[in-house]
């Protein structure tokens, strides 16, 4: 992911994109995007070690922190791509 995000390619892409998503990113990864965006430390922790649905949504030059708790049941099921959920479903 490194190679990618030092490629220009990949800057002039980030720098295009008025909307994007960002999850949970690798250490490395972070400080890249960090600095190429201008990511604060605080919305950094949004990214680091982050569960399932939490992020940031960046649009235009908001930057957006979310925690987003989809709850269990029949629509989760059916939306899940998680393996764990998968199996466990399966096994239900």
């Amino acid at each position: 992911m490194k190679d990618l995000l030092a490629s220009r390619e990949i800057e002039n892409i980030l720098e295009n994109s008025e909307f994007m998503v960002m999850l949970s990113q690798a250490s490395g990864d972070r400080e890249i995007l960090a600095k190429q965006l201008g990511i604060s430390s605080h919305q950094l922790s949004y990214v680091t070690h982050s569960g399932s649905g939490e992020g940031l949504l960046f649009f235009g030059d908001t930057t957006i922190p979310f925690i987003d708790r989809f709850p269990r049941g029949e629509i989760y099921n059916l939306l899940t791509t998680r393996p764990e959920d998968l199996k466990n479903e399966a096994a239900g």
